[in-house]
């Protein structure tokens, strides 16, 4: 027995003449077992390490065995999912190839373009109603500017938030309430009779429509294929261009027509200005409309684990495209859609399961924003610092000088109707009834004895230290007409709107003030420039030269070479501007720039929905685009400051910016190629 315990117990390498440990026994017969075994049980046998506490050898083979299998099986789980997410952007691919580009698209194509119509039409809105909303509602020269600026801000705000949103709550749930938000203000500022209320409503309905441009685009790219994208996300940024000649259309028609409104009583008026914004909803409520019947992106739909609900829309696609190519036989055959398994909402959720709900909406906030920065601006941090500076120096150009070339033109207008006013020094003119319009005059030190002024207008009208003895007013209509330092005396003004804000520093003896028309009112035919809308309508009609040459090339040159090809031809565009000595040139140089420049706008914004990820493409665009806004306003301050004072430094500073963009854009990635991921 010592014997067969030592030989037993040999290394695994072999037997005592190096055999292997198979045959170092030799074979016996069954019943030929050794006496000192015979009888035992092989299950009662014994390790002699048992009672030391030390596990058998083949106890831990087992263990080893098993944990190298539990590792195994875990490999193999996370290897298959990162195959899976890395599979899906390729699989998608490959699906909205087989789905074809069709029917389906293009009815998307047409609501969304109403879409982004909406928000170009707000974008002229304000600039529009203004001239007639300030006389209308009383408002100043700074309340006037703060409607403008306010506008804007909500736009900026709309992007940020309603980007971040539809990555969280879909892309077409959050474009139906972009839109009917929108709806909604925009509706009730037709009604606003204070500057308060109206202002609030505008600043709601900003905030609504600004949230569209990074919802539309980042829906329609993911319902089309890699070799469609660029062209077609072109032909979409021309309906803002629609927006734009629709606004100055409708505006040219409506605004200066005063019949075209009404009024209920004394408190409600409906001038035709508050019917221009009423008619400006139709593009908005004809998106709303179209996008209830749209499906969600099923890129969305995957990326939440929402597998069912894609699968039927990529094959309501595909029967819709293959239905109307005559080849309703076509069977969509994709059995099986990869799903990326992400974690980002069950850590949000432990993040904050306890604490106030102001701790819990802080938490999730903060993870978000974290979520963001890593899913978006580390892995693509060089592109995403390139883009917020070619964002800029875009924004400073086009919009910079979309404030000014229309601020040059009413400050040349300005200039040549001050070189045709008349000055009247010293004149007496006594016992007259003047029975005619007094247009763009200044009267210096004269005396008006015992005369009359009835059913006339003063227009841009000044009376500087001049009397006015035992005269009479009825029925005086006034624009920008002043008495300064005058002596009015035994004098009688009837139904006139010449009230205290006209009078400064006058002295008054015995002057009488029989049915004022007090507060502001409304001169249509003053007011209402058609040259503010004619310049409006032909700078918008300029872009599509651009949309068109962009459109057909996006895919064909790639994104790289239309934007730094646009922007370098824009800065030599800026420098003809120089040569602008009239409104006519000034309007041709517009038009020039715009039909230039718009194909940069174009590759960015197709550039800004191909770089990031489809789980944070929204926010992405949406933060862009926010930046693009805040960047707007600084420039349209800047650029508004010179005006009167010099066009070099704008002009200077436009050309700057577009230099250094165009060069800069030959750095950012080329995504034309690029799977959506």
């Amino acid at each position: 027995r010592d014997d067969y315990i030592k030989y037993t117990y040999t290394q695994d390498g072999g037997g005592p003449d190096g055999y292997p440990y198979q045959t170092d026994y030799p074979p016996q017969e069954e019943d030929a077992a050794s006496d000192a075994t015979e009888g035992a049980d092989e299950d009662d046998q014994m390790y002699e390490g048992e009672y030391q506490g030390i596990p058998h050898p083949d106890e831990i083979k087992e263990a080893r065995r098993a944990a190298r299998l539990e590792a195994k099986r875990k490999a193999r789980l996370t290897a298959q999912q990162e195959e899976e997410e890395e599979n899906l952007p390729e699989q998608y691919e490959t699906i909205m190839e087989d789905c074809g580009h069709g029917r389906f698209q293009w009815m998307l194509f047409f609501v969304l373009g109403l879409a982004l119509m909406a928000d170009g039409v707000d974008g002229f809105v304000v600039g529009f109603v203004l001239p007639s909303a300030e006389k209308d509602m009383c408002i100043s020269n700074a309340n006037k500017g703060l409607l403008g600026l306010l506008v804007y801000v909500a736009m900026m705000v709309g992007a940020l938030v309603w980007g971040g949103l539809c990555d969280k709550i879909g892309r077409r749930k959050c474009l139906i309430y972009v839109l009917t938000i929108d709806l909604v203000f925009s509706f009730l500022s037709c009604f606003a009779q204070g500057y308060g209320f109206f202002l609030f409503f505008r600043f709601c309905s900003g905030f609504g429509i600004g949230g569209s441009i990074p919802i539309v685009y980042t829906y329609f790219t993911e319902f089309l294929q890699m070799d469609k994208r660029g062209e077609h996300l072109s032909w979409l940024c021309m309906f803002w261009m629609l927006g734009g000649l629709y606004a100055s259309f409708t505006a040219w028609g409506i605004i200066p027509h005063y019949g075209w409104g009404f009024a209920i009583g004394t408190q409600f008026q409906m001038h035709s200005w508050r019917l221009f914004i009423l008619v400006c909803l139709f593009p908005a409520l004809a998106a709303l409309i179209g996008v209830i019947f749209m499906p969600e992106s099923p890129r969305f739909l995957l990326e939440n684990a929402r597998h069912d609900e894609a699968w039927m829309i990529l094959r309501k696609v595909h029967d819709t495209n293959w239905k109307a190519k005559g080849e309703p036989e076509r069977v969509f055959t994709v059995t099986n859609i990869k799903t990326p398994q992400t974690q980002e909402d069950d850590f949000i959720e432990i993040q904050s399961d306890t604490g106030t709900a102001f701790q819990r909406w802080t938490v999730r906030k903060m993870t978000m924003l974290q979520q963001v920065e890593q899913l978006c601006f580390i892995p693509y941090k060089t592109e995403t610092l390139l883009m917020v500076f070619f964002y800029v120096s875009v924004c400073i150009s086009y919009h910079g000088l979309g404030v000014w070339f229309p601020d040059m033109i009413k400050y040349m207008q300005y200039e040549e109707y001050e070189s045709k006013v008349r000055v009247f020094h010293r004149e007496r003119v006594e016992r007259f009834h003047f029975n005619f319009s007094l247009v763009n005059q200044v009267h210096r030190e004269g005396e008006y004895i015992h005369d009359k002024f009835a059913n006339i207008e003063f227009k841009s009208v000044k009376f500087e230290n001049s009397l006015f003895e035992n005269c009479y007013f009825e029925d005086v209509k006034s624009t920008n007409t002043f008495f300064e330092n005058c002596t009015i005396k035994n004098t009688v003004f009837y139904n006139t709107d010449l009230w205290q804000e006209k009078f400064k520093n006058c002295r008054m003896d015995n002057t009488t003030f029989l049915h004022p028309k007090k507060g502001c009112h409304l001169n249509f035919q003053e007011e209402n420039d058609i040259v503010i809308y004619m310049v409006s309508f032909l700078g918008s009609l300029a872009v599509l030269p651009g949309n068109i040459i962009s459109a057909l090339f996006m895919d064909k040159l790639g994104r790289i070479r239309i934007i730094g090809g646009s922007m370098l031809a824009s800065s030599a565009c800026t420098f003809l501007l120089l040569l602008s000595f009239s409104q006519g040139v000034v309007i041709c140089w517009q038009c020039l720039f715009y039909a230039v420049s718009v194909a940069a706008w174009n590759g960015l914004e197709v550039i800004s929905v191909e770089l990031y990820p489809s789980s944070k493409r929204g926010t992405a665009f949406g933060i862009l685009n926010g930046i693009c806004k805040f960047a707007a306003i600084i420039a349209s301050f800047i650029f508004a400051a010179f005006i009167g004072i010099t066009k070099i430094i704008p002009i200077f500073l436009a050309f700057v910016a577009l230099v250094c963009g165009g060069l800069v854009a030959l750095k950012l990635p080329e995504t034309r190629e690029k799977i959506l991921c």
